[in-house]
């Protein structure tokens, strides 16, 4: 089954608008290097706007995401960011469920589940991040985790829904410290996910659904995990902050 590539940059709390600009601009400038793999960038809140314009500068060549949502589309939520503002600015994408909103801001499998559908319903395509933490890959829970966060996470979901769906599984012991999972450990949790979508809806449409690799991906590691049959591309985030990295990434999936 052949899988468009998918690689998105999770620029997180990083730049400013003047920075998110220019970062625009050279990947879209040099977007053709990577023909092959469809681009996402997911800058901050503020600068979906700013990213947004300059991506249609560029003849919208590259996606445009959030890195979060409210799953209402409107109300009393100060401070909280609805699914339909993100399409009025242009989105196409929103990550949910990121290893730091469940940790530091106590996001619940529920809540991304909840979240999801609110995105699918808004016509967002949402990349539902799964991952364990280093205790849990030592304990050898791996699996028992990841099972019950794809479960949870994507609970109610129609095959057609699923079928719309990124999944991105990052390690939480491999994101933003240095390490990264080996091409087989990968490996072995895509097929692990890859084999739950298609509990959930049916091997057919499993076989559709992209599953991106996230955790310390750089230029250097990037082919080796883009070799692993189930491995569909990367959610990069400290290495999207520099054109040459998150295209040379970009490049390694193509």
């Amino acid at each position: 089954m052949s899988r468009k590539k998918i690689v998105a940059g999770n620029w997180k709390m990083n730049l400013d608008r003047a920075k998110a600009k220019e970062l625009t601009a050279a990947v879209a400038a040099r977007r053709g290097e990577a023909a092959a793999v469809e681009l996402v960038l997911c800058p901050p809140a503020l600068y979906v706007e700013t990213v947004g314009a300059a991506i249609a500068g560029a003849k919208g060549t590259v996606g445009l995401g959030a890195q979060n949502m409210h799953d209402k589309a409107s109300g009393a939520f100060t401070g909280e960011v609805a699914p339909p503002m993100l399409v009025d600015l242009g989105c196409q994408y929103v990550i949910l469920g990121h290893s730091e909103r469940r940790t530091l801001f106590g996001e619940t499998d529920a809540a991304v589940n909840v979240k999801t559908k609110a995105a699918l319903a808004a016509g967002l395509v949402p990349i539902v991040c799964v991952g364990e933490t280093l205790e849990e890959r030592e304990a050898g829970r791996t699996a028992a985790v990841v099972t019950g966060q794809v479960q949870g996470s994507l609970a109610g979901l129609s095959p057609a829904e699923l079928e719309k769906i990124v999944v991105a599984y990052e390690p939480v012991w491999a994101i933003g410290t240095g390490k990264v999972a080996t091409p087989e450990q990968a490996q072995e949790v895509h097929a692990l996910i890859r084999g739950l979508l298609a509990k959930l809806s049916s091997p057919e449409i499993a076989a559709r659904v992209r599953i991106q690799y996230g955790g310390s991906v750089k230029p250097d590691n990037a082919a080796d995990l883009a070799r692993q049959p189930d491995i569909d591309g990367a959610l990069v985030g400290g290495a999207s902050l520099k054109a040459d990295d998150f295209l040379g990434i970009a490049k390694a999936f193509g």
